[in-house]
């Protein structure tokens, strides 16, 4: 069953440009990995949402994503409140929302105008 893994990091300020490039620049290579994004979600936070062919295959890639991890640790700041650097959390889907689809497009009727005649 398809399962994801959402994690929250804060940026230390001035440091966005190459927290993203360091993400631009991962092939995870890592067995079930489906994809994922990352996302700004304020000003120095971001989200990384990994999208994974089932919840044993993100437990199994835990050690390969610390190592993943360590290489932006260097960007990030503590989130207090007891959480650390990272705030995460994963699990298994259990509703899938299909995508919307587009509207048909309508015919155009071409309007035509009649020209005055010219004298």
């Amino acid at each position: 069953m398809t399962a994801f893994n959402i994690v929250r990091f804060r940026v230390k300020p001035d440091q966005q440009e190459q927290f993203i490039a360091k993400h631009r620049g991962i092939n995870p290579g890592l067995k079930g990995f489906c994809g994922g994004a990352l996302v700004k979600t304020g000003e120095n936070t971001f989200c990384f949402i990994g999208e994974w062919a089932s919840f044993q295959k993100i437990v199994d890639a835990r050690p390969l994503m610390i190592g993943i991890l360590d290489t932006v640790r260097e960007h990030l700041e503590d989130q207090g409140g007891g959480l650390g650097l990272t705030d995460p959390v994963s699990g298994e889907v259990v509703v899938k929302l299909p995508a919307s689809k587009p509207k048909a497009k309508k015919a155009r009727i071409k309007k035509t105008t009649k020209r005055k005649k010219r004298r």
